[in-house]
């Protein structure tokens, strides 16, 4: 099946060669890209390019520089930041881009085409047959063992029929989704640089059956209902330590392959956030710059923060090579350490931190008093996209951290 789908991505390309520039530079302006993905769905987003070396990703709200952008032979490759995906493309004479999306570590392969000067995510038909803005208790793969899944659907809705917001789970959100509800179809969709989701539904003005698409190789029904009380259960509660432990310890490399521990005089006596993460985790980027921009803040105060990654890098070197990445684009100043290389499987995560009960999520974040004892443990990550969620977890975080410094 690869074989064939390598074929079909060598024709698509050379099928444009002959059409395409002689000056082979990115048009700038504003592109409609997509990718195509089972079922006959494609999944788009808009991006502009304001230079030949730069350009921005929309979603809703969310703006996403793209600063890495290498002109090599006929092809244009667009390095996604932080994230190690990226887009290969040609440019054709009419300054369209068609190529693919490219997820190395995870051997995945996305057809990919951008239209230049269309601006237009869905397109809009007969109106918004409903308002759905508001709270939607959600399920996704309901009655599935082992796959089902509790959500918050958080929607806002213009008149146009714009539709924005995010599904919240037990284990972080799925970012910026932006799209519309014409008539009784709703359609969302973001990418990242990471992740490239499509939400699709079919909708009253009290429940929703849809299908929640990734990439092209994943997708799974879900079903909600307007709920304005629903509530998630408590981040606090899911991630705690098995019987008989009260403290935490460990010792990774970091980038430099010396081992660090929390035994090491560094974190001696000191208030410890222990942040379990990935590079290739969307959600963790997201809390590593907030983390980053408060430990710069605060270090004088007794605080330290020390980060487990887990990657899916095939090998250390990379796997270094992507940390040192994500340390030097976001401004992390405090230790990444490489905990797992070669796959982000939670139960092997869980092997290498025994003392927990589970990781149940990427990001998850442990809080260590400055005796050592584990006081607190926070499983996943309500960003920026969550809106007021965010902002309650900024308050709680702030409050707990100011309470264990004053011990």
């Amino acid at each position: 099946m690869r074989y064939i789908f390598g074929l079909l991505v060598l024709g698509l390309l050379i099928s444009c060669k002959n059409h395409t520039k002689d000056n082979n530079q990115l048009e700038l302006g504003t592109y409609r890209a997509w990718l195509p993905i089972q079922d006959n769905q494609e999944i788009p987003f808009i991006f502009k390019v304001e230079s030949k070396n730069k350009l921005k990703i929309f979603n809703a709200e969310e703006e996403i520089m793209v600063d890495e952008i290498e002109y090599k032979n006929d092809s244009v490759y667009i390095n996604l930041p932080v994230f190690k995906d990226y887009l290969v493309v040609k440019i054709t004479e009419e300054n369209n881009l068609i190529g693919y999306y490219i997820s190395p570590d995870r051997d995945r392969k996305v057809p990919f085409q951008a239209i230049h000067n269309d601006s237009i995510r869905f397109g809009t038909g007969t109106g918004a047959g409903y308002n759905i803005e508001g709270i939607w208790e959600t399920v996704f793969s309901k009655g599935v063992e082992g796959d089902e899944y509790m959500a918050k659907g958080v929607f806002k809705q213009q008149d146009d029929g714009k539709v924005t917001g995010t599904f919240r789970t037990t284990t972080g959100d799925y970012r910026y989704l932006e799209g519309v509800l014409d008539g009784t179809r709703l359609k969302l969709s973001t990418f990242d640089g990471a992740h490239a989701f499509l939400f699709t539904a079919t909708v009253t003005d009290s429940t929703m059956q849809g299908t929640f698409y990734s990439g092209n190789h994943w997708k799974e029904p879900f079903e909600a209902k307007r709920n304005e009380n629903y509530e998630l259960p408590s981040a606090n509660t899911l991630t705690y330590l098995k019987e008989g432990y009260d403290s935490l310890d460990f010792v990774f490399p970091n980038t430099s392959d010396e081992l660090v521990g929390l035994k090491d005089d560094r974190f001696k006596d000191k208030v410890v956030v222990v942040q379990i993460m990935g590079t290739w985790c969307p959600n963790c980027l997201d809390e590593s710059r907030y983390y980053a921009d408060f430990y710069k803040k605060n270090k004088d105060k007794n605080l330290e923060f020390i980060a487990l990654a887990f990657e899916y890098a095939k090998d250390k070197e990379t796997a270094f090579s992507r940390i040192d990445r994500l340390q030097s684009k976001i401004g992390i100043d405090y230790p990444v350490l490489l905990a797992q290389y070669g796959g982000a499987d939670k139960s092997k995560a869980q092997e290498k931190l025994p003392m927990l009960n589970h990781v149940l999520s990427y990001p998850t974040s442990i809080f260590i008093d400055k005796k050592g004892k584990v006081r607190k443990i926070h499983t996943g990550f309500n960003g920026p996209a969550t809106g007021d969620k965010y902002i309650e977890f900024k308050n709680e975080f702030e409050s707990f951290i100011s309470e264990l410094l004053s011990e």
